[in-house]
């Protein structure tokens, strides 16, 4: 890919938060995000986002080959997409979003900037095996379920 993207990969998702979208046509999800990466592995341009089974979006990432990553300027975006779940409210309509489908994955008209990502790996991730200090800060809390490391190659890039 001769992709020139114009990304800080240390303030992109913990400052500018992100959406993860993963589904079809019929049947999608978005949540927020606040940890990703962007690298090359495997000789090819990759993004990598952690995704709790816990999640409601989990099930869509996992079945589906595709994802996209997005950001938006209005950050009550991802109050909305981060706090409530998409089994028990439609996230879509309250943010009034617009969803765009493509052959690569979901996006909205909203999103500044969205990632096609094609899934390359998927590994569950184990609490034991991390850092103690990590441990105490992100899995202390009564949702100890282990975060989804997935690894997308960049398919496609759109900016608005």
């Amino acid at each position: 890919m001769e992709k020139e993207y114009q990304v800080n990969p240390f303030t992109r998702f913990h400052v500018d938060a992100a959406l993860v979208t993963a589904g079809d046509k019929e049947k999608f999800n978005s949540m927020t995000i606040g940890w990703g990466t962007f690298g090359t592995l495997w000789s090819q341009d990759v993004m990598i986002v952690f995704v709790r089974d816990s999640r409601y979006t989990f099930q869509f990432m996992e079945r589906e080959e595709n994802f996209t990553v997005s950001f938006y300027q209005d950050k009550s975006i991802h109050a909305v997409m981060g706090s409530l779940s998409g089994r028990d409210v439609d996230k879509v309509a309250k943010c009034n979003l617009h969803p765009v489908f493509t052959d690569n994955g979901i996006t909205y008209e909203e999103a500044q900037e969205t990632f096609f990502c094609k899934k390359l790996y998927v590994s569950k991730m184990d609490i034991k095996d991390l850092p103690e200090e990590v441990q105490k800060r992100h899995y202390s809390n009564k949702d100890t379920a282990p975060h989804y490391m997935f690894i997308g190659k960049i398919i496609d890039h759109k900016v608005k």
